[in-house]
């Protein structure tokens, strides 16, 4: 069986998002007072628009894909890597990697990394190598470390806590995915690409765990 670990690190979509977000923000309905609506597009709405920027990270239509990392284990061995590139690059990269997988392994890859990376295939009309059933419940051939752990109840975990209970070191550090734009923007790609690798690492150590490998 051909196994894929993995995990992507996202950015927001194009500044021209701002304008669009911007337009669409108004003051609360109960602010009437013109000084008072002055103030609140002053100080309050670029904040507002910020966060709804930065937040076009989370979402397929409009964030985009910095980097996936990965391990593919084989038969004859294992390979790993950050594959970067343009977002179209880094998905044929990706899709051409996965060809031959059988099982697919990460840390809520069913409800964000996967779909994301479908998502963005189709808007860039990069055609899979795969095709996945979405079906929750299942471990096959899609295998989401924070959903089996869960026992697919309510009661998830982050990634960081996980490692810890378990006594693996954490790969958070200083840096997390709150941070991943942050440090884009002052050209820190480099330290991001190493943090996807250890969440890699991390979900590869727990899934062995969780399935008493070694």
């Amino acid at each position: 069986m051909v196994k894929l670990f993995l995990d992507i690190e996202t950015l927001p979509g194009n500044e021209s998002l701002k304008e669009e977000i911007a337009d669409r923000i108004a003051p609360p309905g109960n602010m009437t007072k013109e000084e008072t609506i002055k103030k609140w597009e002053e100080n309050t709405k670029p904040l507002k628009v910020e966060e709804e920027y930065r937040n076009t990270a989370l979402k397929g239509e409009y964030g985009r894909i910095l980097c996936i990392g990965y391990i593919k284990e084989t038969d004859s061995g294992i390979t790993q890597g950050v594959i970067t590139g343009s977002e179209p690059e880094i998905l044929e990269k990706f899709w051409d990697v996965a060809k031959d997988v059988n099982l697919f392994i990460g840390y809520n890859i069913l409800d964000f990394d996967l779909k994301f990376i479908i998502q963005r295939s189709i808007i860039h009309k990069v055609k899979p190598s795969q095709e996945f059933d979405f079906a929750r419940y299942r471990s096959y051939p899609i295998y989401d470390v924070m959903h089996e752990w869960a026992m697919w109840s309510r009661d998830t975990v982050g990634l960081d806590t996980l490692t810890k209970a378990l006594g693996f070191e954490s790969p958070k550090t200083e840096l997390d995915g709150s941070k991943v734009y942050d440090y884009h923007k002052a050209g820190r790609d480099q330290e991001i690409y190493d943090y996807c690798m250890r969440d890699v690492e991390a979900t590869r150590k727990i899934y062995k765990r969780m399935n008493f490998i070694e």
